[in-house]
C-alpha cells in the first residue's frame, strides 16, 4: 500500500475532481474508474472514487482510492491510497506496482496544479 496526501488551495472541487476522472484513466492504457461516491452535508463535502489499473510488474490488477474533502471555502483535503499488486498469501512481496500508479497520479496532479 501506497498513501499520498495533498492539501490544495486556490483550486475549485468539482473541476478538480472531473479533471483526475478523466486524466487518470488516460494515463495508462488499462487504468479505468471503477466506482465513485459523493457525500454533501452543510458546507461539507467529499467525493471517493476508485480506479484499477493493470500491473506489468505484479501480473495483476491494482487500485486506487482517491479521497477529496472540502468544508466551505477551506482548502481541499486529497488522499489517494494505491492497493493490490501483491501475490503472496502472508506479506506483501510485490509493491512497485502501487507506487508506480501512486507516482503517476502525483505527477499529473503537479500538472494540473501548475495550469
Amino acid at each position: 500500500m501506497a498513501i499520498f496526501e495533498k492539501t490544495i488551495r486556490n483550486k475549485n472541487f468539482d473541476k478538480l475532481l472531473r479533471k483526475l476522472e478523466n486524466e487518470i484513466p488516460d494515463s495508462s492504457w488499462s487504468a479505468d474508474l471503477e466506482a465513485g461516491s459523493d457525500f454533501k452535508e452543510g458546507d461539507a463535502r467529499c467525493s471517493v472514487r476508485v480506479f484499477e489499473r493493470y500491473s506489468m510488474m505484479g501480473g495483476n490488477r491494482l487500485s486506487l482510492t482517491l479521497t477529496m474533502f472540502q468544508n466551505g471555502d477551506s482548502p481541499i483535503r486529497l488522499s489517494a491510497i494505491t492497493a493490490g499488486g501483491s501475490q503472496a498469501v502472508f506479506f506483501k512481496v510485490n509493491t512497485l506496482g502501487e507506487e508506480s500508479f501512486l507516482e503517476d497520479v502525483k505527477e499529473l496532479l503537479e500538472e494540473i496544479l501548475e495550469e
